[in-house]
C-alpha cells in the first residue's frame, strides 16, 4: 500500500541549508583503519535540481577490500589521486553547505577521517542522515534500504554501489522525502557534526580470537599458557603487528586494550606510565619487558582447546542490577522493573489470514504465535491531553494491538483528540489529509467490548509486532547483525534537549570488561567493531550489532539513554525504540513512563544458552550517565 502523500508533485528543498548530496565507497566498515576509494558528491538548487558535481576515484595505498562489493581493483585505483591530492578542492565543494547522504554517519566518519589524514580541518559542519528521514517520515516500505527507497519513489537505480549512481539516486529520493516533510510540517533530522569527529589509527590489528580457553593471570613460575590474551604498550624491537601475528599463531589472543581480561601486559618502560600500564597496574596485571615474552615464548605450555557450541551464558536472567546505581549517588525514585514476560517463537501457523496480506516480516515475527488482537497494525498519534492522559491511553492503545506514533507522519492512520487537542497546531493537517478521529471514550470501549470502528475494518498497514515493557523474544539464530534505532519526538523539542544513546557490553557479572565496552559519543565502537553507535538525526540515534562478532566473555549488550542537563524523560517524552533487522522491522516498542528519570535503560540483548535474546526494558533511574557507567564498571575521570 502507498500513501497518497507518497509523491510529491514538486521538489521544494528547504532554504535555510545548502546542499550536496554525496557518496562514498570504502575499503571496510572502520573509518579509523579502513579507506574511502570512491567519491561522488552533487551540489544542489532549491528545486532539487543539480548545480555543480563532483566525482573521482581514489587510491587508497592499501588493499581495496571487498572488491566483490564495490569492483574497485587495485588495478582501476592505481592510476587515480590521492585523498590529499582532492582535499582542498572537495573541502572547498563541502564548505558552508549541509551534507546529505544516505547513512550520514557512517560517510561522515570517512570523510573527516580522510580530512584528517591529509592534515585539513573537516569541512562538513552539519549533515543530514536520509535513513533517518525515511524512518522519522515512517514510509510504508519494508526496509530503509537505498535500493528499497528508490523503488518506493520510483527511481531508476542502474549501478549499485557505484558512488555516482547512488548519489544520483540519493538527490531524487532526498528530494521527494524532503517535499513530503515539508507537507507534513515535519522537522528535517540535520544534526551538527563539530563535536563528533573520528578517530583515527595509524595501523589497528585486529583482535583475532584464540582457540584455546583464557587460563588467566601470568604466573612467572609457570610462565604463558596458550589461551592468554596479552597486550602491548610502547614501542618494541620488532614491529607490532609482527609481533601480534606470532602471538595469535602461537596460540595467544593479542589485545589492543587492557582489561580485567588481559592475562599479560608487555612493556619496556613502565616508568611511561602509559594507559595502560596504569590499568595494569591499579588491577593486578603483571607487567613483563619483550625480552621476558621472548624467553616465556620459547617454553610456552599448552592450552585447553575451546569446546565447540559450549556456552558460557548466565542460565537465567536477573533483573537490571542494583549495581548501576554507583557509590554514594543518592536515588529518589526508580522506576520498578515490570516481571520478565517470556514470549516462546514459534512458527507461524500455515494458514491464512482473511485480509491480510502475506508478509516477510510478518510471517518471520517473533510474536507470530500471538492472537492478532482489535488494532492490530494501526498508528494513533495522540493530540492534546496531560502528560499523565499521554501515559494511560499509549498503554490503552498498545493493549489493543496498535501502536502509538510520536510524530505526524505517514503512518498515521487515527488521530486520538484528548482535552485541548483540537487546538494543536497538526489538527490541519489532519483535516486535509482525512484521517479519522477517535476519543477516549472509542478506545475505552474498545478495551471492553472489543469494538473495532468502521473504518478501521478494512486492511490493516502491515506493523512489526509490538512489546510490552519486560517481554522477552528469541532473536533468530540466522541472522547477527541487527539495528536498535531509539527515536523520540521531533517537533518543538529544539535545542534544550540533548540526549544521548549508549551501550554497554557486559560479563557475566554485568560489568564491562574494558572502558572499550563502553560505546557512547567519545567512543562509538567497541575494539572489535561488534557495536556501534551511529547518530542519525537530531531525535533519532542507533545502535548497530553484529552479534557474531561479539568476544565469548560478552554476556549482555545493554541499550541505555540519558538526558543531559536539567530535563528528565518527563519532560523529554515517549521514546520508540524498534529492532532492525536486514530485511525489516522484527519488534517495536515504546516507553512513556518517564518522570524525573535522567538515565533510562532501554532494552538489552543478552545470551540464554545458544540463543540471543532482547528484552524490552524500561528502567529509569535519577542519576546521570557517569553514574550508570560506574556501576556498570567503567572508570569515570572526574
Amino acid at each position: 500500500m502507498t500513501s497518497a502523500l507518497s509523491h510529491a508533485e514538486t521538489l521544494r528543498l528547504p532554504a535555510d541549508h545548502r546542499w550536496v548530496v554525496l557518496d562514498v565507497e570504502t575499503s571496510g566498515m572502520r573509518s579509523a583503519s579502513h579507506r574511502v576509494l570512491s567519491i561522488a558528491a552533487l551540489v544542489l538548487r532549491e528545486d532539487g535540481s543539480v548545480e555543480r558535481q563532483f566525482s573521482t576515484l581514489l587510491n587508497p595505498g592499501c588493499d581495496p577490500g571487498p572488491v566483490h562489493v564495490h569492483n574497485l581493483t587495485p588495478d582501476r585505483l592505481a592510476g587515480a589521486p590521492r585523498f590529499e591530492d582532492i582535499a582542498e578542492e572537495f573541502a572547498d565543494l563541502l564548505s558552508s553547505r549541509t551534507m546529505v547522504a544516505h547513512n550520514a554517519s557512517f560517510d561522515y566518519g570517512f570523510l573527516d577521517a580522510e580530512f584528517q589524514r591529509a592534515g585539513f580541518g573537516t569541512p562538513i559542519e552539519k549533515r543530514l542522515c536520509t535513513l533517518a528521514l525515511s524512518r522519522r517520515l515512517e514510509l510504508d516500505v519494508p526496509n530503509h534500504r537505498l535500493a528499497t527507497l528508490a523503488e518506493y519513489w520510483k527511481i531508476e537505480q542502474v549501478n549499485a554501489h557505484d558512488a555516482y549512481d547512488d548519489a544520483r539516486v540519493l538527490v531524487e529520493v532526498f528530494g521527494r522525502s524532503a517535499s513530503l516533510a515539508e507537507t507534513l510540517q515535519l522537522p528535517l533530522p540535520v544534526v551538527g557534526c563539530k563535536d563528533r569527529r573520528a578517530t583515527v589509527h595509524s595501523r589497528e590489528i585486529k583482535r583475532v580470537p584464540s582457540s584455546f580457553t583464557n587460563p588467566g593471570r601470568l604466573d612467572l613460575t609457570r610462565g604463558l599458557v596458550q589461551g592468554m590474551k596479552i597486550a602491548i604498550s610502547g614501542p618494541t624491537s620488532a614491529p607490532r603487528a609482527t609481533l601480534a601475528a606470532r602471538l595469535t599463531d602461537a596460540g595467544f589472543e593479542f589485545t589492543n586494550t587492557v582489561s580485567r581480561q588481559t592475562s599479560v601486559l608487555v612493556c619496556d618502560n613502565t616508568a611511561s606510565q602509559s594507559s595502560k600500564v596504569r590499568k595494569a597496574e591499579s588491577d593486578g596485571i603483571p607487567v613483563i619487558s619483550e625480552q621476558q615474552l621472548e624467553h616465556l615464548l620459547e617454553r610456552a605450555v599448552p592450552g585447553e582447546i575451546k569446546i565447540e557450541g559450549a556456552s558460557v551464558g548466565v542460565s537465567t536472567v536477573e533483573p537490571v542490577p542494583d549495581t548501576m546505581t554507583a557509590p554514594e549517588v543518592e536515588v529518589e525514585r526508580e522506576v520498578v522493573l515490570v516481571p520478565e514476560m517470556i514470549v516462546s517463537a514459534q512458527p507461524r501457523p500455515d494458514e491464512s489470514t482473511a485480509g491480510v496480506r502475506p508478509s516477510s516480516i510478518a510471517t518471520a515475527s517473533p510474536l507470530a504465535n500471538r492472537k492478532a488482537k482489535a488494532w492490530q497494525g494501526r498508528r494513533v498519534l495522540i493530540l492534546g491531553g496531560t502528560h499523565l492522559d499521554g501515559v494511560i491511553m499509549r498503554s490503552r492503545i498498545l493493549q489493543l494491538g496498535a501502536r502509538p506514533s510520536l510524530n505526524f507522519t505517514t503512518a498515521v492512520t487515527e488521530v486520538l483528540v484528548l482535552e485541548g487537542g483540537e487546538s494543536d497546531k497538526r489538527m490541519a493537517r489532519v483535516t486535509d489529509r482525512g484521517l479519522p478521529k477517535i476519543t477516549e471514550s472509542d478506545v475505552n470501549e474498545a478495551l471492553v467490548s472489543g469494538v473495532v470502528p468502521a473504518h478501521m475494518r478494512l486492511e490493516s498497514r502491515l506493523s512489526a509486532p509490538i512489546l510490552m515493557r519486560g517481554e522477552v523474544v528469541d532473536l533468530p539464530a540466522a541472522q547477527s547483525s541487527w539495528s536498535i534505532n531509539v527515536a523520540w519526538r521531533a517537533e518543538n523539542l529544539g535545542d534544550e534537549f540533548d540526549v544521548d544513546v549508549v551501550a554497554f557490553l557486559l560479563d557475566g557479572k554485568n560489568k564491562v570488561d574494558s572502558d572499550q565496552d563502553f560505546v557512547f559519543y567519545n567512543n562509538t565502537v567497541d575494539e572489535d567493531g561488534a557495536v556501534e553507535l551511529s547518530v542519525d538525526g537530531d531525535s533519532e540515534q542507533s545502535v548497530r550489532a553484529d552479534l557474531d562478532a561479539l568476544p565469548a566473555e560478552c554476556q549482555r549488550v545493554v541499550i541505555a539513554a540519558a538526558v543531559d542537563g536539567d530535563k528528565t524523560f518527563g519532560d523529554l517524552g515517549a521514546v520508540s525504540v524498534s529492532i532492525d533487522g536486514s530485511d525489516g522491522t522484527f519488534a517495536t516498542f515504546v516507553l512513556d513512563l518517564g518522570t524525573v528519570e535522567r538515565t533510562m535503560v532501554l532494552a538489552e540483548i543478552y545470551r540464554r544458552g545458544n540463543v540471543w535474546r532482547l528484552r524490552a526494558v524500561g528502567q529509569g533511574h535519577n542519576h546521570g550517565l557517569g553514574a550508570m557507567a560506574v556501576g556498570y564498571g567503567v572508570e569515570v575521570d572526574d
